[in-house]
């Protein structure tokens, strides 16, 4: 990391952006406008989906609308990592059937290779690494439910993890009273914010349109309403996450 990080202030957007500086905001929305296909939101969903929405139908329209700058959000503000886990796995696999929750975790391992190859292809320095995951036991009962979870992963379908007792969890990473841990090779380190912004340019260069400093304030049927003009799409997709509830009418957080 650069010294820019010893600036780093409680307020600032993240450590990533003391790190690597903020963007310069590109312009808003100047009025109402139509496209085929209006994002609502700029940050990793948002921007991925516009990706690959352009990769597989480039002839289509596509506006994405951020209220301040791509990456704002959690995008910019992760831990640095790029992972397989998947939340409420167990409840998918009630609600699907096991099988289709391990196409799914096989899915979440590819993915991992996916940003990796995407990086490399659209030219993305984001400061990648792949070297897995690995989780420490330190007392008995974390290793009883470190293996409780290794086998779990195992269950659906990753076959490739490893589980180690306390010398070949020291040959990788010495921790204190280790005694157990478990490993996956599919996890990486990345520098968010670099690849956030990596991801935007790219999107552009595809010919996407990005508005930033364009707050979507609600959505409607083949709409979305901003302070500076409504866009018109017969989609409108909202990539808000966490900022859901800002947007009239709604609550709570996601994507659909």
């Amino acid at each position: 990391m650069s010294s820019s990080t010893s600036g780093v202030v409680n307020g600032g957007v993240s450590f990533w952006y003391a790190d690597d500086g903020l963007p310069a905001v590109r312009e808003p929305l100047a009025g109402d406008a139509s496209a085929d296909v209006v994002i609502v939101g700029g940050g990793y969903t948002g921007l991925w989906t516009a990706y690959y929405l352009k990769k597989a139908a480039p002839f289509l329209r596509i506006t994405v609308l951020e209220q301040k700058f791509c990456g704002y959000g959690a995008s910019g503000r992760n831990g640095g990592w790029l992972y397989n886990g998947i939340a409420g796995r167990d409840r998918y696999a009630r609600l699907h059937g096991h099988e289709a929750a391990v196409r799914l975790q096989r899915a979440m391992n590819d993915t991992v290779d996916e940003v990796i190859r995407v990086a490399e292809a659209e030219g993305v320095d984001a400061d990648i690494h792949k070297g897995g995951v690995l989780e420490v036991a330190c007392t008995p009962a974390q290793a009883a439910r470190l293996r409780a979870f290794h086998e779990a992963e195992l269950a659906f379908g990753e076959k490739d993890r490893e589980l180690y007792g306390a010398r070949e969890t020291a040959e990788r990473i010495r921790v204190a009273d280790a005694v157990g841990s478990s490993w996956t090779p599919h996890g990486a380190r990345v520098h968010p914010v670099k690849l956030v912004k990596g991801l935007a340019a790219a999107v552009e260069g595809l010919g996407v349109t990005v508005h930033e400093s364009t707050p979507v304030t609600e959505i409607r049927p083949r709409h979305a309403v901003t302070p500076y003009g409504t866009v018109r799409a017969p989609y409108v997709l909202r990539c808000t996450e966490g900022f859901t509830a800002s947007l009239k009418g709604r609550s709570g957080r996601g994507c659909p």
